[in-house]
């Protein structure tokens, strides 16, 4: 026969709250939910529940400590047995003597509490028990559906295909799964393929596919909600005496017209030029950049030395 304190790996006069503690250790560590490829996790928990549910309870503990009961909680001696008992129940001292045993039944999970009247959920929660034996309820004995986990799922994508919308292909497990990406989505949006995750347990639905979005940059463009935004840069030539220029847009390439003598920072709405959305749709947002030349130009300078200072600071 074992000795119950071996099995919890604990000292005979180790405290409620160190048996505690090393039971909800190894339950964790053996619970079968989280040990599907070991054969042996479900043995091992049984044995460490069975341990705990003498030791857990301080008159069974007792009983234990003075050899009135075994490691199956049973009586040692034929006295002891009918000491305390009132009657016979299915398992022959059964709840008349008090030494029925959370697992006698053969489901460990078949009773919210063990006869001493400890709540194991206070450990674990309502649930981390409900796929044990069968899917059994830890609780109430009856079985107990769940949603399947979902799966996570990162997905890069170019600016314009975020911009413009776009269908995109991803594998997930030996699956291939087209993802509709609306347009304006943006960098670390998450977009949610419902029913396409992990299966559920005992006829729950299945759990869900999480694709988070990395967007990545684009050389000229930047969005602004449903805005497009572009800094044009044009010559000092085209700044004074105005000009038109060809400019891209995330649907194709336009002609714009500079006004004459247009300065740095002065902004060209390019209307419907932007993002379509489902209930809205953007603009392009040009914004000039004049550029001097690093060249140098004796024509230039000349034109430039003829001109009156004008006064363009206002401090």
């Amino acid at each position: 026969m074992k000795d119950l304190y071996s099995v919890l790996g604990v000292a005979k006069n180790a405290s409620e709250s160190e048996i505690k503690s090393a039971y909800r250790k190894l339950a964790r560590k053996y619970h079968p939910d989280l040990n599907k490829d070991n054969p042996n996790a479900a043995e091992m928990f049984k044995e460490i529940s069975a341990a705990y549910d003498i030791l857990g309870d301080k008159d069974k503990r007792q009983k234990y400590d003075n050899n009135e009961i075994d490691a199956e909680g049973k009586p040692t001696g034929f006295g002891a047995g009918f000491g305390g008992a009132q009657g016979f129940g299915d398992g022959g001292f059964g709840d008349g003597g008090n030494f029925y045993s959370f697992h006698s039944s053969g489901n460990p999970f078949g009773r919210g509490q063990s006869q001493g009247g400890f709540d194991f959920s206070s450990i674990f929660g309502d649930d981390i028990f409900s796929s044990f034996a069968g899917g059994q309820n830890f609780r109430g004995g009856a079985r107990t559906s769940r949603k399947g986990t979902d799966i996570a799922y990162n997905m890069k994508i170019s600016f314009l295909d975020a911009a413009l919308g776009s269908e995109q292909q991803v594998f997930i497990g030996s699956k291939t799964v087209n993802v509709k990406v609306p347009a304006g989505s943006v960098d670390g949006q998450t977009l949610r393929l419902k029913g396409l995750g992990n299966a559920g347990v005992n006829g729950g639905a299945n759990g869900d596919v999480l694709i988070t979005l990395n967007v990545s940059s684009h050389p000229y463009f930047k969005a602004d909600g449903n805005d497009i935004l572009l800094d044009l840069p044009i010559s000092l030539k085209e700044a004074v005496l105005g000009a038109k220029i060809t400019v891209p847009t995330i649907s194709g390439k336009v002609n714009v017209k500079i006004p004459p003598y247009s300065d740095s920072g002065e902004k060209l709405r390019l209307k419907g030029k932007g993002i379509k959305s489902q209930n809205k749709v953007g603009d392009e947002i040009i914004t000039l950049k004049v550029i001097t030349s690093k060249t140098k130009s004796s024509d230039l300078e000349r034109v430039l030395e003829n001109i009156t200072n004008e006064n363009v600071r206002n401090f």
